[in-house]
């Protein structure tokens, strides 16, 4: 999938996966998410993690966007502030909980979708006055100026919250994850993130093919 780049300072890395098999955590990948939290909970305290760079770097580009990242936090923060106060990562599935191991792991946001649900061409943009959609987990959300990735059928995606429309169910069988990497970030911080995510896809979710790239505007 290639995506359009309509906001400044980002690039996108893009993991698609094939013939997934979604279901309920692996135990492998429970003993690993265990461990990274747990990691990460020595590593940071609240306070500290706005310091830490990926998520300075994060919040900038949130800011560059028009977006307050206190008022609507990028949902790498939001997770990696979950993990640090001791709550853990949520338990979705193994596809869901890949990327979001993978978004603590880089303090970048992602986003995890099932690719029979979006058609292309797709695009990252603002969202327009009086776009809206029902956020996972959330009610009808005002789209109008924060980041949206849209389709034909309108906005699915956001680094903040994304839309039922698009989200993983056992039903899935290819999916799309979508990486929001500051733009200076080095590629190869991008490609090492995209290439375990390939393989946590194939060893933990059983996709029969994996294939990458970095998207630029």
């Amino acid at each position: 999938m290639d995506i359009e780049i309509k906001l400044p300072g980002v690039k996108l890395g893009i993991v698609e996966g094939h013939g997934v098999t979604v279901e309920a955590l692996h135990p492998d990948l429970t003993k690993l998410l265990d461990e990274v939290c747990v990691r990460k909970q020595k590593e940071f305290t609240v306070e500290s993690l706005a310091e830490a760079e990926p998520i300075r770097a994060i919040r900038g580009l949130f800011r560059s966007w028009g977006m307050d990242p206190s008022k609507y936090r990028p949902a790498s923060e939001a997770l990696l502030r979950r993990v640090v106060q001791g709550k853990g990562l949520y338990r979705v599935s193994n596809v869901v909980d890949v990327s979001n191991l993978v978004s603590i792991e880089t303090g970048w946001p992602l986003g995890c979708y099932d690719r029979s649900r979006i058609d292309e061409p797709v695009v990252l943009r603002h969202g327009l006055p009086g776009e809206s959609y029902e956020g996972i987990g959330k009610k009808a959300w005002n789209l109008e100026g924060r980041p949206v990735l849209a389709d034909p059928a309108g906005p699915f995606g956001s680094p903040i919250s994304d839309s039922t429309r698009s989200m993983i169910t056992e039903s899935a069988k290819n999916v799309v994850i979508v990486i929001y990497i500051p733009e200076k970030s080095p590629d190869a911080l991008a490609e090492s993130a995209m290439k375990r995510l390939g393989e946590r896809l194939t060893a933990f979710a059983g996709a029969s093919a994996v294939n990458s790239a970095i998207c630029r505007s």
